[in-house]
């Protein structure tokens, strides 16, 4: 990771665009998810994009040029071992609605939280082209594939 990336204390106008930037992020996957009555809808996945480009920013910030390449590192890996909390609720709790069902649900939001978070640190870290293109991807995945998927399962009914 280059030096360009290191965001001083007082460069507001840079913190705040790539905190701007982890919440545009965040909606992007999150409006998807609001749309379909999700459990994790718009605010959940604006806030731990927020949270992980909040995360990550302070250790840009504390860290020396000497060493932020290995807090960093450490944040990252504290911020996915966290948001993986965070979406095995969304799991459990999506999945309780029928509790004798073998279906397991929510996997999709939970993976969408995941993404978000690593969007998150993208826009923390000022790579705002990442950020922008995993968050068109993943807006495809989330609604191209639910249409993609609806189609296969008429299709497949159709044939019974």
């Amino acid at each position: 990771m280059s030096s360009i990336y290191l965001v001083s204390a007082n460069d507001w106008v840079g913190i705040i665009f790539r905190l701007c930037l982890a919440l545009l992020v965040g909606a992007i996957i999150g409006l998807d998810r609001e749309l379909r009555h999700k459990s994790a809808g718009l605010r959940t996945h604006m806030l731990v994009s927020l949270g992980s480009a909040i995360f990550v920013i302070i250790s840009l910030q504390v860290g020396t040029e000497d060493t932020y390449q290995n807090e960093l590192s450490r944040v990252i890996q504290g911020i996915a071992a966290g948001v993986g909390f965070l979406g095995g609720g969304v799991i459990l709790r999506e999945g309780q609605h029928d509790a004798m069902s073998a279906e397991v649900r929510g996997l999709t939001s939970a993976a969408a939280i995941w993404v978000a978070a690593a969007l998150g640190i993208a826009a923390g870290c000022g790579l705002w082209q990442l950020a922008i293109s995993g968050a068109v991807l993943s807006w495809l995945v989330l609604s191209l594939f639910k249409k993609l998927e609806k189609i296969e399962k008429s299709r497949t009914k159709r044939s019974e």
